[in-house]
């Protein structure tokens, strides 16, 4: 059980990244302490099911938490929209 809260966590640590969202403000979206959100990105089986849940709805993960725990298609589409554009920007093409 804690290798799946760990790697849980993980995936909402990345999820949170590439959607560029700091720490800070996802803790203020999701109505947590940052300290709450970190236990939370190590797995930490204390955190109530109600701040992941939260946390997901911040991430727009509430309706499939699958998502999450698969692949996150929404953020692999944000990180690719972004190298594109930067590929552009750069005249890289």
């Amino acid at each position: 059980m804690a290798r799946r809260l760990s790697a849980f966590g993980e995936r909402l640590k990345l999820a949170r990244k590439r959607r560029k969202i700091s720490m800070v403000r996802m803790a203020e979206r999701g109505g947590v302490s940052r300290a709450t959100l970190y236990k939370m990105e190590k797995g930490d089986p204390s955190v109530a099911m109600g701040h992941y849940a939260a946390a997901l709805r911040v991430l727009g993960l509430e309706t499939d938490v699958d998502a999450l725990a698969g692949d996150d298609e929404l953020g692999h589409r944000l990180q690719d929209a972004e190298l594109l554009s930067r590929r552009r920007s750069e005249g890289g093409g």
